[in-house]
């Protein structure tokens, strides 16, 4: 099986990649590096089986596979709102494009959206079937509306064209190739506590989320790209915790003193998020297995190591 993975140099994309070759499929990574990281995927660049394609998804391209992996985009509020317009592009076009090519190769496509699409939910947890609560004008909507228009584009070319589509709606994923400075709460507080710095908390820290550490994410995409579902199916960890208490987590275990920040809370930032898998259960049968504790392990072991590089 020949795979394009876009985006394939980020953090998610990435891993995905190590377990298409550790299975012996072919894999061409697309990514631009407005976000990726070529450190995450040069141990691939002398396989036979594994190719690099510099390139936007932006623009169209042609190429023979036979699964798409649809992952290219910024993430990161940070990042994504860095240029705004440019990332709305990516949602749309990118899906365009990708949609364009698995129509003319007849590949099956799996879209990484996100559990952004339910905005600042008004229900909780979060099942598939949740419309969302979405500001369209806000200053996360390049990233929260470019994801939801994505997932319309899917849907449209499935029910116009027949395409294969599968979309996973992730939630907060965490784990080692974090980017260091993408913003993000996990490694934020991470690289802060490792540097004994004081934690930087928007609003006092009652928000919630749910971490799902990165291979069982990858594993839930691999699930339901080889499944006959389309989804939208919620791929996260349920296990619901406090910005607070992750802090105190992390503190402890990078033997740091808990020192806060407060910053104020940036506009439209959900308030709680916490995924509805029943889902994922019954039809991937898929489940979360790596605990947060040792989650965070692995991740500040990673985080040790590429600082101190």
């Amino acid at each position: 099986m020949k795979n394009l993975v876009t985006g394939g140099a980020g953090f998610v994309g990435s891993h995905l990649i190590d377990r298409l070759m550790h299975k012996g499929e072919k894999v061409i990574c697309l990514d631009n590096f407005l976000t990726g990281n070529i450190n995450n995927i040069k141990h691939w660049l002398q396989d036979k089986n594994f190719n690099l394609i510099e390139h936007d998804v932006v623009d169209p391209i042609e190429i023979e596979v036979d699964k798409i992996w649809h992952l290219a985009c910024p993430a990161s509020p940070s990042k994504y709102q860095k240029d705004p317009i440019k990332t709305t592009k990516i949602n749309f076009f990118g899906a365009y494009n990708m949609l364009g090519l698995a129509k003319k190769v007849k590949a099956k496509i799996l879209l990484a959206s996100t559990s952004e699409v339910y905005g600042d939910p008004e229900i909780h947890p979060q099942p598939e079937s949740y419309k969302g609560s979405v500001n369209p004008i806000g200053i996360r909507s390049c990233y929260d509306e470019g994801k939801r228009i994505s997932e319309s584009l899917f849907f449209d070319y499935q029910r116009q064209h027949n395409i294969d589509i599968k979309i996973a709606r992730i939630f907060n994923t965490y784990g080692p190739r974090m980017n260091p400075t993408d913003g993000r709460v996990v490694s934020n507080f991470i690289v802060q506590a490792l540097k004994k710095e004081a934690l930087t908390i928007f609003g006092n820290g009652d928000q919630t989320r749910s971490f799902c550490y990165v291979d069982d994410l990858v594993e839930g995409l691999l699930l339901l790209m080889e499944s006959n579902q389309n989804g939208p199916i919620n791929l996260g960890n349920p296990n619901e915790m406090t910005i607070m208490d992750l802090g105190k987590m992390i503190s402890k275990k990078t033997l740091s003193k808990l020192d806060l920040v407060e910053m104020p809370l940036p506009k439209d930032d959900p308030h709680k998020r916490k995924p509805e898998i029943k889902l994922a259960k019954e039809l991937l049968n898929w489940n979360p297995s790596v605990s947060i504790d040792e989650g965070l392990n692995r991740t500040i072991k990673y985080f040790k190591k590429l600082l101190s590089s």
